[in-house]
């Protein structure tokens, strides 16, 4: 379906191209580079220390009795912090020219029990390509018992998500480790996304499962070889780490596309998505929260989602430089540009949103709308 669906610049807006302009002009006057600086290297060490180090005094025990589970904690926000500012970068060829250092730090991800290359086609495609419009986005299809989208199915147990989908957002991290890539790979494998066929194939599943059992092993097995504590101490402790994590990257995506104010298009007739691409961004992308410099540190620059979203190839040390160019842009061409002033704003935005979308069945409602 994602194939049939284009962006058709109807009203021949040039938008994007004198953006495009106005940001690369940013970088040549200032004679910086779009990728990644000292700050961002430092925090690429931060984040990994976050949740290695706290991983080495647990399994060395020298963290013992309460010190064992603020480890885990830790590791939590750690793995988490991996995922927003390391990893992500990285896989989107934002953190260096050098494609090969692109790939190596991307890797993070697998050393923290995902897939690196299952997470570039379900974001950098799926998700990047065609924001918010259902069933093309995966981020947005229906998860079992939540209902992120109009265009999504209603059932009555959806009145109720908006109190129980934080529990669900909790498992996200946990779901991604074991089962998420594998279901992934088959079913990108099914729409023709995965190119490779017969033994390369075979060797990109293989090489998966390697990666999750390196993860399996030397975070839960050896653990619970070395130290001297019940096993049920470490699984419960890696029960901590990945619901923490999992919240941490489940609100912190919401935020920037199921909210009351986005877009949630719908093609037309011919397939067609009557708006430019960068202009669709915008409708259905919302940045929050961009004047708070911890969130941003710790977020990788996700609180700035919208420029994210328009320029991905850009590390996001740079996104509060370019905020004002894309605002000032976007006001001069009257384009819709979606933020909110706190993360508490955006929190109950999304909130509101889900108990809409559990109440009424949008989806009928779109349908007698044509």
């Amino acid at each position: 379906m994602s194939h049939s669906i284009k962006f058709v610049n109807s009203n021949h807006t040039d938008f994007f191209h004198v953006l495009r302009e106005r940001v690369d002009g940013y970088f040549i006057k200032n004679k910086i580079s779009p990728h990644a600086n000292g700050a961002m290297m430092f925090k690429t060490f931060f984040m990994l220390a976050l949740y290695f180090v706290p991983f080495s005094l647990m399994v060395s025990a020298t963290a013992t009795g309460w010190a064992f589970w603020m480890c885990w904690v830790l590791m939590g926000f750690g793995l988490a912090g991996i995922g927003m500012s390391v990893m992500h970068d990285a896989n989107h060829k934002a953190y260096s020219k050098h494609n090969f250092i692109n790939t190596i730090i991307g890797y993070s991800l697998n050393l923290v029990g995902g897939d690196a290359a299952n997470w570039k086609l379900q974001h950098n495609i799926l998700h990047h390509t065609y924001t918010n419009i259902h069933p093309v986005d995966e981020d947005i299809i229906n998860k079992p018992g939540l209902r992120f989208s109009p265009g999504a199915t209603h059932k009555s147990a959806h009145r109720f998500q908006f109190i129980y989908a934080f529990f669900l957002y909790s498992l996200l991290s946990l779901f991604w480790v074991t089962l998420k890539d594998i279901t992934q790979f088959f079913r990108y494998s099914r729409k023709g996304l995965i190119k490779e066929q017969g033994a390369k194939k075979a060797s990109i599943f293989l090489k998966m499962i390697l990666w999750k059992v390196f993860y399996w092993s030397y975070t839960v097995i050896w653990p619970i070889v070395v130290l001297d504590v019940p096993a049920w101490y470490v699984l419960l402790g890696f029960l901590f780490l990945h619901l923490i994590a999992g919240m941490i990257l489940s609100i912190v995506f919401q935020l920037a596309h199921v909210i009351e104010p986005a877009d949630f298009p719908v093609a037309n007739a011919d397939g067609n998505i009557e708006t430019e691409w960068a202009i669709h961004q915008l409708r259905t992308t919302a940045d929050f929260a961009k004047t708070n410099p911890l969130l941003t540190f710790y977020l990788g620059g996700l609180n700035f989602q919208a420029i994210h979203h328009l320029f991905p190839r850009i590390c996001h040390v740079h996104y509060p430089q370019i905020a004002p160019i894309v605002a000032a842009t976007a006001k001069e061409y009257g384009v819709t540009y979606l933020q909110f002033d706190t993360f508490g704003e955006a929190l109950g935005s999304h909130v509101r949103l889900l108990k809409k979308l559990g109440h009424i069945d949008y989806r009928h409602l779109l349908e007698s709308m044509g």
